[in-house]
């Protein structure tokens, strides 16, 4: 029987920057034909790695950093996001995207879909969507929103299937706001833009398509958060940075990705993907998670289940016939 170790998703750091800042000079250079790299940074793990990835494989001159917050974003953004291009001595600048997303309406076509199930939702309230916890059940999770009225009062309410698209159709804008600049600014200096994924977000469909989901190239796609935790301390990046835990900046409520989408804390996520990925039984995998075999079981069945319902946000658009593609 195989061992089963958290220890298996160590990596020779060395050679994983060796191998990363080559493969990144060589898509510049023979496929996308780019002169330099677009990363916009929000001071979480992944986006910080991935620019320190970046100026090392060309250099802080040719690395153009983009702080994009909005009226959401917690002060925490604003100030982590500020220290990864001060670290790395890269170009940057800082364009607040709230005006952009009040003209897409965001947040009114956001706070319309809340009212469905919140219907005194209004302005001076905060919100965020979440999931049940994973390791408790595996009967259908639904997502529910937690609302907070101007006075400090807390509601939580079950959404509809309507409520739910609604608020994230909406919330989606921001991403792909955000990417729109990103481009904007690639196209200007003629640099690639990057993906700033994990492997246990683009397996799993943590991105939005057409948004954060869309790139010339994704440096860490390859990487378990756990290992571009580990990346980031190799790359001597800032400890706040990281030591901070994942978020998703998205709602005005501070919300972690673990209750938004994944359900369990992302070191635990990282080895059941890795279990199942590998062949590894629920009892081999239950001791290193602190889960019993049955909570282990239910994790491979809702990876298994986000690969289904996300395989769209993989694929590229459907053609009626094929047609040649350029080598």
């Amino acid at each position: 029987m195989k061992h089963f170790s958290p220890d298996l998703l160590k990596l020779d750091y060395d050679r994983t920057v060796q191998t990363i800042v080559g493969a990144i000079r060589k898509a510049l250079r023979n496929d996308l034909k780019r002169k330099g790299l677009v990363v916009a940074v929000s001071g979480g793990i992944d986006s910080s790695t991935v620019a320190a990835l970046c100026v090392e494989a060309v250099g802080k001159e040719r690395v153009f950093n983009l702080l994009l917050p909005e009226q959401d974003s917690s002060p925490e953004t604003y100030r982590l996001s500020r220290m990864i291009p001060q670290h790395l001595g890269t170009e940057y600048i800082e364009e607040n995207i709230t005006p952009i997303l009040e003209a897409f309406g965001c947040y009114r076509r956001r706070d319309e879909a809340i009212r469905q199930v919140v219907p005194k939702f209004g302005p001076g309230w905060k919100s965020k969507i979440v999931l049940p916890d994973l390791k408790d059940s595996n009967t259908l999770r639904l997502f529910s929103v937690i609302a907070e009225s101007p006075d400090g009062r807390v509601i939580k309410e079950r959404l509809t299937p309507q409520a739910y698209l609604g608020i994230v159709a909406a919330t989606n804008f921001k991403q792909r706001t955000r990417k729109t600049l990103e481009y904007y600014h690639a196209d200007r200096l003629n640099y690639a833009a990057t993906g700033t994924p994990n492997r246990l977000e683009y397996d799993q469909g943590f991105f939005v398509k057409g948004g954060d989901g869309l790139a010339d190239i994704k440096p860490i796609a390859h990487l378990y958060k756990t290992q571009v935790y580990a990346l980031a301390r190799h790359l001597e990046l800032p400890d706040e940075i990281c030591s901070r835990l994942p978020t998703t900046d998205t709602y005005s409520m501070p919300q972690s990705q673990e209750e938004f989408y994944f359900s369990l804390p992302y070191d635990k996520m990282d080895l059941c993907l890795y279990g199942l990925n590998n062949g590894y039984t629920p009892d081999q995998v239950a001791p290193s998670v602190e889960l019993t075999p049955k909570q282990v079981q239910w994790v491979y069945d809702d990876i298994r289940q986000k690969r289904q319902t996300t395989r769209y946000l993989h694929l590229k658009a459907q053609l009626i016939e094929p047609i040649h593609e350029i080598e």
